[in-house]
């Protein structure tokens, strides 16, 4: 069992930058592929990005790409995304997601196993 929980979202202008964490809980984070996604009122969830369980692949949605960044800390058990020039349209809850392979990511295809609660990102223009 993995318990993910977010945090650092919040308000932000238009041109701005923030990143928000998800800390994961229980054994063996590190044999987990780690996902972003993102739920705007209204509309279906999206994947944003993921990362490789060590870190060693990565995938964006085109509409992040060159402007979001996910990394992850395998000592800390945290995942973290780091979004720049940050526009009104990003404005969602971002929810964190955790599956267990050990595979490459290499596509927006992502079958989670487990979901944070999700953290409030907010791009004022």
């Amino acid at each position: 069992q993995v318990q993910l929980v977010e945090s650092g979202g919040g308000l932000v202008q238009a041109g701005g930058s923030l990143r928000i964490s998800c800390a994961a809980s229980g054994r063996s984070f590190s044999r987990y592929a780690m996902g972003w996604f993102r739920q705007a009122p209204g509309k279906e969830r999206d994947f944003v990005a993921a990362i490789s369980w060590s870190g060693g692949s990565t995938y964006y949605a085109d509409s992040v790409k060159g402007r979001f960044t996910i990394s992850r800390d395998n000592a800390k058990n945290t995942v973290y995304l780091q979004m720049n020039s940050l526009k009104p349209e990003d404005t969602a809850v971002y929810y964190c997601a955790a599956r267990k392979t050990l595979a490459a990511v290499s596509s927006s295809v992502f079958h989670s196993d487990y979901w944070g609660q999700g953290t409030q990102v907010t791009v004022s223009s």
